[in-house]
């Protein structure tokens, strides 16, 4: 099929149902087709691009912004929020044509950032250090790529990628490989001569397992004959190794030196390994496509599971107010939306009167990042398979939640070709591994097996209207939301002595911080504050609130008690631990969107069936039971049905740190009145809710309803111990030296070590530890980030490699017997985790692969982390968003505290280092002998500085060895090539996983 004109000329496309192709990118100023459309990136990244459209000095004018771009800016502001928030406001396509454009008086163009700004900014910005260090870059750059050159008649035959080992398995690494690198001079008569041969990391003053020698003792190049540099490799750890060889000529007649440089690269590890899990499509970003408004929708089937509830309430629609989405769409730095937000929008304080308004704006922050994020999973040129009256959509990245799709969500499918605005809705009535069922309207048809369709997905609004139902509600009862002194009923902690001996879980009866926590629960006057059972990793919070529900039904003949949970994992453990009560005490309560099968099949007695799916039995039915367990956002299905106001005495919401406040509150403001009692139990130092709006975590969003109220010195563990709260001690699950750092770092060392020494010390003495007296091990590895197709997530082959060679081990292993579900692995991404459970497919299927937010509240006799992340240029990125495990203490505590016997990280120090919290973990490993791989690189003794700067040090001293290495080479007769970058001379010429709720 011939490609479309329009994109010839144009480079877009609006011709209605136009019979071209579409899936290609053209660069209009070079004419260069390129096919795929993901090589375009790669395309304006090279040299004849820049060469033939003369990049950074173009400038192109957005119709519709009425603002100009360097052309190499051009995409990501037509993709941008503020660009498509325009179009979206003003109903027109933002799909703009670039026209040529100047640049008005007032503003000016920096080619080495490249960045307009004006005029008046001009001195400030040539004088910054961001454009100093680009200076240096840009130096740098010219310098390498002039240097990698053969010149004056002297080739170098291993070519200008460089000399790369490729993947060199451990065993040949350890003993050593080498190459030759062959040099010729093509120039009859001329007199070379080779003067020095050395490598970059000499300059450097760095170690290097690169060496280098030469055959022979004639230094001279004779043309027509070789000269041969012996590039030898040698190191026995896992790692990527990079050097540069360096050599120096001199042309004997002029007595001029010259110099040409060439790349070394080598990668220790397992070939096998790269081979089976290398990037199979190169990286391109998924890019945002415009959305017309959708003028017609004709609506769609849903499933039968979400029309079986009778509901005797409707929830508000609480769509996003225009002004605040206007302020969303704005497209300013997130600090500067935050402040605007603050400003127009938040109450100036926050008190039980405008604590609805004050969340309910959050809430909507939210939302809108939620419905933008969405929008980059549309799919174009899909076909859909037909079966009886399901049609089966494959969802690229649907069994990694990318997208979060459920049963009863809406997916919008427009034909291709058909008229502009008009689509179908689908309700998901089915999800599979790869693919959803959809059940459209009887109009939907004309369907064949090569039709073409456009995809949207539509976000489900019902969890967050369900908030903002609650947080409309009138009940804003301040004792709870607000706490004061003069709120607190129990005057003194109640003593322990009468529950001792009655106890339904005898393994409380030595916990004395359990037994104060159970015995406070079931004393609490009608109408007190809230009490937070503060649980750090493995005290033991579960098991405490569990006993204190079953007290209370025990003592208390009219107690009705509601348990929530964020996620439905974490209720159904608190279900499956309430199991000595019959189904007719004990129900749990399931949204129609959770499927029969991913629910454990002993709950199924205690939930409520109709055709195969979950449902809510009559109100009648419903009041019968005396606990209820749900998902926080789940207990307003109760509200809806029409349970009163204050049937229940006591809301208990476990793992509450992981909740928003908004979620929480869905259960104690729609479900409590004013003799309710409220017990949280969680750790402000574990996990928080996942935010994805950037806006929204300025504002404080991330902060749970837990956390706010241990930020009040009467929640204080010492002066409110027994009223307000009660912190456990005792911890049931580690190792005392695992235990020992997290303890020290979040816990004040008042976490005692009392798990069963017989799985605790387990792997003391195991042959693979580095010490055999410290079950932890961190084994250094330099990786590699990689990405492929259109997913933004990072894997690590070689880090890979290492966790599969220590499952191998562990299973291997006589001296310990242990399980697949005794291993637990964590990393923080995705691709990640997927290419783990790949590799281990054939050795050990049953280990538990996932992320850490999956682990809170788990627990493995053995964990291994991959931390995945090793590039430099990612670096300042991880710090600034907190992505893995860098610079995210909770994330970091959550990951270390998991492990009962022995704890096993992979990763790259010099990456982890920078982050204070690591530093000081690194140092911790170091100290006690744990270490394996490359030794440390920083002084492990010095003290570690609480503030970091550390990342700020290494882009120092990496600009400054480029530096350094530019006017080195500047020196051997480049300074002709060196870009001189006057004032005078620039004048002339822009991946949080889904939450579950229901």
């Amino acid at each position: 099929m011939k490609i479309c004109p329009h994109l010839k000329t144009s480079g877009v496309c609006h011709t209605p149902a136009c019979p071209y192709r579409h899936d290609v990118k053209i660069c209009v100023p070079c004419g260069v087709v390129c096919d795929p459309a993901g090589n375009y990136k790669a395309h304006i990244r090279g040299k004849a691009h820049k060469k033939k459209s003369n990049v950074g000095r173009r400038i192109f004018h957005c119709s519709l912004c009425l603002k100009s771009y360097p052309e190499s800016n051009w995409d990501s502001h037509v993709s941008g929020m503020k660009h498509i928030g325009l179009a979206r406001r003003k109903g027109v396509s933002s799909e703009v044509r670039p026209e040529e454009g100047v640049l008005p008086a007032h503003m000016r163009l920096c080619v080495v950032c490249d960045r307009v700004m004006p005029t008046a900014s001009w001195a400030a910005h040539i004088g910054g250090t961001r454009h100093r260090k680009m200076e240096t870059f840009v130096r740098y750059r010219a310098a390498f790529e002039e240097a990698e050159k053969d010149k004056n008649g002297v080739v170098i035959t291993h070519g200008d990628d460089g000399v790369d080992f490729d993947v060199v398995e451990v065993a040949d690494a350890t003993n050593g490989v080498q190459t030759h690198v062959v040099i010729k001079n093509t120039v009859p008569q001329s007199r070379i001569e080779v003067r020095e041969i050395r490598l970059g990391s000499a300059a450097e003053r760095l170690p290097s397992p690169f060496t280098t020698s030469v055959q022979g003792t004639n230094m001279k190049l004779i043309s027509g004959r070789e000269f041969h540099i012996i590039v030898s490799f040698k190191h026995p750890n896992h790692g990527k190794y990079e050097d540069r060889l360096e050599i120096i000529f001199e042309d004997l007649a002029i007595r001029q030196q010259f110099a040409i440089v060439r790349p070394l690269r080598a990668v220790v590890g397992s070939k096998a390994d790269y081979e089976q899990l290398r990037p199979r499509a190169p990286y391109v970003p998924r890019k945002r496509t415009n959305r017309d408004a959708e003028t017609q929708v004709v609506p769609g089937v849903p499933p039968p599971a979400t029309s079986t509830t009778k509901w005797v309430t409707k929830l508000p629609i609480a769509n996003i107010p225009k002004g605040l989405a206007g302020a969303l769409y704005s497209g300013d730095l997130t600090t500067e939306v935050a402040t605007e937000v603050r400003r127009t929008r938040l109450p100036a304080h926050l008190d039980s009167t405008s604590y609805g308004r004050h969340f309910q704006e959050l809430l909507w922050c939210e939302e809108f990042k939620m419905q933008h994020d969405l929008e980059l999973y549309d799919m174009h040129d899909v076909t859909l398979a037909k079966h009886g009256i399901y049609y089966h959509l494959d969802v690229p990245g649907l069994a990694e939640n990318r997208p979060s799709v459920l049963i009863g969500d809406r997916i919008l499918v427009q034909r291709y070709g058909s008229e502009k605005g008009h689509w179908y809705e689908g309700h998901v009535h089915f999800v599979r591994q790869v693919s959803v069922g959809l059940v459209f309207h009887a109009s939907f048809h004309g369907h064949t097996l090569t039709s073409k369709y456009n995809v949207r997905f539509k976000l489900n609004r019902n969890p967050l209207r369900r908030q903002h139902e609650a947080l409309s509600s009138a009940f804003n009862p301040e004792r709870i939301l607000f706490p004061r002194a003069s709120d607190i009923l129990l005057n003194a902690p109640p003593p322990v002595d009468g529950f001792r001996h009655r106890l339904f879980n005898r393994l409380l009866a030595d916990n004395t911080p359990q037994l104060q926590a159970v015995t406070s629960i079931c004393h609490l006057p009608p109408g007190s504050v809230p009490f937070v059972v503060f649980g750090p990793p493995g005290t033991g919070k579960t098991v405490t609130i569990v006993e204190a529900i079953l007290q209370l039904l025990a003592r208390n003949p009219n107690a009705r008690i509601i348990a929530c949970a964020p996620s439905n994992s974490a209720a159904d453990l608190i279900a499956s631990r309430l199991r000595s009560l019959d189904p007719d005490r004990l129900f749990r309560l399931y949204a129609p969107s959770r499927g029969k099968d991913q629910v454990d099949t002993t709950l199924h007695d205690f939930a409520y069936l109709v055709d195969g799916h979950f449902a809510v039995p009559p109100l009648v039915v419903m009041k019968r039971f005396r606990v209820v367990v749900s998902t926080c956002v789940s207990a307003s299905v109760l509200h809806g049905i029409g349970i009163p106001r204050g049937h229940f005495t006591h809301v208990f919401v476990d793992e509450a740190g992981q909740a928003t406040e908004p979620e929480v509150m869905v259960s104690i403001k729609m479900l409590s009145d004013n003799a309710t009692n409220v017990i949280l139990s969680g750790d402000p130092k574990q996990l928080g809710p996942i935010i994805r709006s950037g806006v929204a975590r300025e504002l404080l969003f991330e902060r749970s309803f837990i956390e706010r109220l241990m930020e009040m010195q009467r929640y204080n563990p010492g002066t409110g111990h027994g009223r307000t709260v009660v912190k456990l001690i005792k911890n049931f699950r580690s190792h005392p030296d695992i235990l020992s750092f997290p303890n020290s770092q979040f816990y004040r060392n008042e976490l005692l070590p009392c798990a069963d020494t017989r799985v605790t010390h387990s792997y003391i003495n195991w042959q693979h530890l580095k010490n055999r007296k410290f079950p932890i091990l961190f084994h250094a590895v330099a990786g590699e980030d990689q990405r492929e197709a259109s997913s933004p997530s990072f894997f690590n082959i070689l880090e890979l490699s290492l966790v599969k060679k220590y499952v191998e081990l562990l299973k291997a292993d006589r001296q310990v017997r242990i399980t697949d579900n005794d291993i637990g692995i964590i990393a923080p991404y995705n691709a990640q985790n997927q290419r783990i459970r790949k590799t281990l497919k054939a050795v050990a299927d049953e280990v538990k692969v996932g992320s850490v937010e999956e682990f809170q509240g788990q627990e493995r006799r053995v964990i291994i982390i991959s931390t995945v992340r090793s590039s430099k240029e990612f670096i300042e990125y991880d710090l600034r968003h907190t992505l893995g495990f860098v610079a995210n203490p909770r994330r970091f505590n959550v990951a270390v505290t998991r492990a009962q016997a022995l704890l096993i990280i992979v990763g790259d120090p010099n990456v982890l280092s920078l982050d204070p919290l690591w530093r000081e973990f690194l140092n911790f490993i170091w100290r006690r002998g744990g270490w394996k791989g490359d030794e440390p690189t920083w002084d492990t003794d010095a003290g570690v500085r609480v503030g970091g700067g550390y990342d700020k040090e290494v882009v120092e001293e990496a600009v400054e060895n480029m530096d350094t290495f530019a006017r080195r080479i500047a020196g051997l007769t480049l300074a002709d090539i060196m870009p001189t970058l006057h004032e005078d001379e620039v004048d002339g010429n822009e991946d949080r996983p889904w939450r579950e709720m229901e």
